[in-house]
């Protein structure tokens, strides 16, 4: 590996001669394969994974190490929300979260979410009825981020494309904010080639700054006594342990200690004793560069922690349009298509599509509707017009809440399944009754297709297919 000389010099300093060395190591090492189970999917569905080739990540109880990387791209489990790929050392925040988070409705904000792998964890370790904005300003990561967001299959989600500032104003509304801020991208080195060649010690300076102006622009929008996780990846201090320091002492907040094993190998601050702040090395822990603090903003007696909704003046109810009002009656027989027993959701219409979304939390998602927030989605996609068609979204099909038992159902082989997944005709089998059919592999819910007797339409979403019509000669799935 051709590490920048300057890079070098820097973190030999900071580790010393020894540990330099075992790390430059460590980085010529294959990068190890780590996944994370979506447990409510496997236990819903009752799926059997090939557990022979997982090693358990110690600290994250859905998380696995894999001993070969399978062809992630060729198997529907993976297209079907039943694991997320994600680096094992970032999968720590579920002790941080375990062990400080309040067991009561929360809502949160994962500032920098992009591509989704700490916020779909962050998503199943939430008490539940919390609401989760996962939020990339980037337009193009923030769709990846919420079509893995829409295969996880949790309702309570909003994802924006904003920035941080957007949400400046929004004071004291969320009880936890994660910020895995951009950084310079030292601990992907050993993953992401291209993080090697834009590493310079100018773009350094750069992200530690930038890291404080995002800090800056939401600590407002953090509760009193509320929970900021800062996280980077990569191994500098300014990035890292003085950006922590920075933050305590220019908000008075307080650095919170995570209990950790021994054997975990983790590395604390390299920088001051007093900071509770923990790297993951890689020549000392299986999996890439990581560090992460969590942080507590001051709670006075006199603050407040609410959040307080903006004074309407004057609530003028809005009259429905007469294409409103057939949409309506379009979509009447979609609401059964959920399990939505306990009446906790209400249903939305936005450009033709229906959505479920949280009743507690409907006044948020008025809120940046009316704030002109950019919203990628918001809850679960039930269904959609298509002429005077109602068709159900393919993200029913993979949510918490689809009522499958709605739907007829065909289970499909793995070839079909690809073929599926490629957007081709699935031929059904004879007995197969007309109308919207869910797929199934594995007994996961894969899909739909609409049956029209002696053919069916594919329903997979266009954006989503696979590409590729090559078959790999050795395919390794889970």
């Amino acid at each position: 590996m051709n590490l920048p000389p300057q890079f070098i010099t820097q973190t030999q300093s900071l580790l010393g001669d020894v540990e330099w060395q075992k790390l430059s190591e460590a980085l010529e090492e294959p990068q190890p394969i780590s996944i994370r189970l979506n447990q409510n999917k496997i236990d819903k569905y009752g799926i059997c994974l090939s557990q022979d080739i997982f090693e358990s990540i110690p600290w994250c109880e859905s998380g696995f190490y894999l001993s070969a990387r399978p062809t992630f791209t060729y198997d529907p489990l993976f297209h079907s929300g039943a694991y997320y790929v994600q680096e094992a050392s970032s999968m720590f925040i579920e002790q941080i979260v375990k062990q400080h988070l309040p067991h009561k409705n929360i809502v949160a904000l994962d500032l920098c979410a992009a591509p989704g792998g700490k916020t779909t964890l962050l998503r199943s370790l939430l008490p539940s009825n919390s609401l989760l904005i996962a939020n990339e300003i980037v337009r193009k990561r923030a769709q990846i981020l919420s079509e893995n967001l829409l295969k996880w299959g949790h309702p309570d989600v909003i994802v924006t494309n904003n920035s941080s500032e957007d949400f400046s104003e929004y004071t004291n509304m969320f009880d936890l904010i994660v910020a895995d801020v951009p950084c310079s991208g030292e601990g992907m080195f050993r993953k992401d080639e291209g993080a090697i060649a834009e590493w310079s010690v100018e773009n350094v300076d750069v992200c530690w700054k930038r890291q404080r102006d995002i800090i800056s622009s939401i600590w407002h929008s953090l509760k009193p006594g509320g929970l900021l996780i800062y996280s980077t990846c990569t191994y500098n201090t300014k990035e890292n342990e003085e950006n922590v320091a920075w933050i305590l002492d220019t908000y008075g907040a307080q650095s919170l200690p995570v209990q950790i094993e021994d054997s975990w190998n983790i590395t604390r601050s390299l920088y001051s004793k007093t900071l509770n702040t923990y790297r993951f090395m890689p020549h000392k822990t299986k999996g890439e560069g990581f560090f992460v603090s969590i942080i507590q903003k001051p709670l006075e007696e006199d603050d407040v922690v609410e959040f307080r909704f903006p004074k309407e003046k004057g609530k003028n109810k809005k009259r429905i349009t007469a294409q409103e009002a057939i949409n309506n009656k379009i979509f009447e027989e979609s609401i059964n298509w959920i399990n939505n027993s306990n009446e906790v959701y209400d249903s939305v219409v936005y450009n033709d599509t229906l959505f479920a979304f949280p009743k507690l939390y409907m006044p948020y998602l008025q809120l940046y509707q009316k704030e002109k927030m950019c919203i990628v989605h918001a809850g679960t996609p039930i269904a959609y017009i298509k002429g005077k068609a109602c068709i159900p979204h393919h993200a029913l099909a993979l949510s918490n809440l689809l009522q499958i038992n709605t739907f007829e159902k065909v289970e499909i082989s793995y070839e079909q399944a690809i073929a599926y997944l490629r957007k081709e005709a699935i031929t059904l089998p004879a007995m197969t009754s007309k109308g919207f059919v869910i797929l199934t592999y594995k007994n996961m819910p894969l899909g739909f297709v609409k049956s029209l007797g002696n053919r069916s339409n594919n329903l997979y979403p266009t954006e989503w297919r696979i590409r590729s019509g090559y078959m790999p000669q050795h395919l390794l799935t889970l």
